[in-house]
């Protein structure tokens, strides 16, 4: 094997697993299919090989939207790999079928240690039931409201984390006369503006089921969230609007928007900031220069509060498959805990700086993983980092109540009922109680096939 650099870095961080001096396959399927990453994870494998004589690992790249397919092909034939590494949603679907391993990865989550990972991953990949893990947690990404924190240090407003502090900061910075405005938040019938308001619904502990699996979106707490994100949206820019108006804040003329810890390198990097400092996607912005200043001057408020604190994003674990080869499982566990060591996990988040945040709370405070190659860590600052990987300790989605996943919300997600609910009410101005009627006559019709 020939060590690069990166190989000859990572050699000192594993541990030789013995009484292993035979061929042992470690069959590893992940949803990274660029070349550049597979390449980076290849040569964390191959530096483990040389650590652990016996053990091969083979990687194998699955486009996330074939992996259930993929799996239950594998499956039906009895050749499941050893491990996946898969959204947390998917995990515990796995689980429900029986083909995850949760003795055997509830094992490798014990030996890192429970109390070194963000308490919110680990309820997401927590089957209450059995009091047993479906997965290690171990990369995802955060959203929350990102915020002019300078404007507010100005004028004396609290951190946009709580419905009150939003609605009065939007208020505040709405000033439509000078073209600039208080808020972003969805209101075209797409994806954004689901996860935009996803978030408001959670945070006011209004759900789409019960732990039952009974429809319940149709509530009074669901309709303040409804008449709440209305009100928010007289503070958007003009029209109906998408993750695109963040042009308005790169360009200086928006105070808070909705966004995912993907748009770090956008702000701090002016390459990455050029698409959104045009006039080409908005008539009434006349462009501008790169603000070398803005990422030091904006922070990421994660976490929202009104009945329960709610961060919105996603999660990704390894889950190690049922298999009768006693080997192959110890071999699994131990290379997921190898990659589980400082080494590979900031290799692995500097692959997608911002995308790949680690749910390690110890190693997202460290140095190593805040010295990003391209210094886009160190344009916000360390401690605006470690507030925003934090989100990960109230992580939570529609899907999983208590553990147990339903599949009629994915429905409901791809046929943009939300999104739909959302810009009758804010662009056609439908009254709230009949929009949330509406949702719920288009949920029943998922939820009664």
């Amino acid at each position: 094997m020939k060590l690069n650099t990166l190989t000859l870095g990572l050699l000192s961080a594993g541990m030789l697993v013995s009484n292993m001096t035979y061929a042992t396959t470690v069959e590893y399927w992940t949803t990274q299919t660029q070349s550049d990453r597979i390449q980076t994870i290849e040569v964390m494998a191959e530096v483990f090989e040389a650590l652990n004589p016996g053990i091969d690992v083979k990687i194998i790249a699955v486009d996330e939207n074939d992996m259930p397919k993929q799996i239950a092909a594998a499956a039906a034939a009895n050749t499941l790999p050893d491990m996946i590494e898969v959204g947390s949603n998917l995990s515990l679907a796995f689980a429900e079928e029986g083909i995850v391993d949760m003795d055997a990865t509830s094992e490798v989550v014990d030996k890192i240690g429970v109390d070194r990972f963000y308490q919110g991953a680990l309820k997401l990949i927590e089957n209450p039931q059995a009091q047993k893990y479906v997965a290690v947690p171990y990369r995802g990404w955060v959203q929350g409201i990102w915020y002019r924190a300078d404007w507010f240090e100005e004028a004396g407003l609290e951190p946009p984390t709580s419905w009150e502090s939003i609605e009065k900061a939007a208020e505040y910075f709405y000033k439509p006369e000078d073209n600039q405005y208080g808020i972003l938040v969805g209101t075209k019938a797409d994806s954004y503006a689901e996860q935009c308001y996803t978030q408001f619904a959670l945070s006011n502990d209004a759900g789409q089921f019960d732990r039952d699996g009974n429809l319940i979106f149709n509530s009074e707490a669901q309709a303040e969230v409804l008449d709440y994100y209305k009100t928010l949206a007289k503070y958007n820019p003009p029209g109906p609007q998408t993750w695109r108006a963040r042009d308005y804040y790169l360009q200086g003329k928006l105070a808070m928007f909705f966004y995912s810890s993907y748009i770090l390198d956008d702000i701090a990097l002016a390459e990455a900031a050029a698409s959104s400092l045009s006039s080409e996607n908005f008539s009434d912005l006349k462009g501008a220069s790169f603000d070398p200043d803005l990422a030091k001057n904006t922070r990421l408020a994660t976490t929202i509060t009104k009945t329960s604190p709610s961060t919105f994003g996603t999660l990704v674990g390894f889950s190690i498959m049922t298999n009768d080869s006693k080997e192959e499982v110890a071999a699994t566990q131990a290379f997921i805990e190898y990659m589980n060591e400082k080494d590979q996990v900031v290799a692995y988040s500097h692959m997608a700086v911002g995308g790949h945040l680690p749910v390690l709370k110890d190693i997202a405070e460290t140095d190593e993983f805040l010295n990003d190659p391209k210094g886009i860590f160190a344009a916000y600052g360390k401690e605006s980092i470690k507030e925003m990987v934090a989100g990960f300790e109230n992580i939570r989605n529609f899907s999983v109540v208590d553990g147990k996943t339903f599949p009629d919300s994915g429905e409901i997600f791809a046929k943009q009922i939300i999104p739909r609910m959302v810009y009758s009410a804010t662009i056609e101005d439908k009254d709230t109680q009949a929009s949330l009627d509406w949702a719920e006559t288009q949920m029943k019709q998922i939820t009664d096939q």
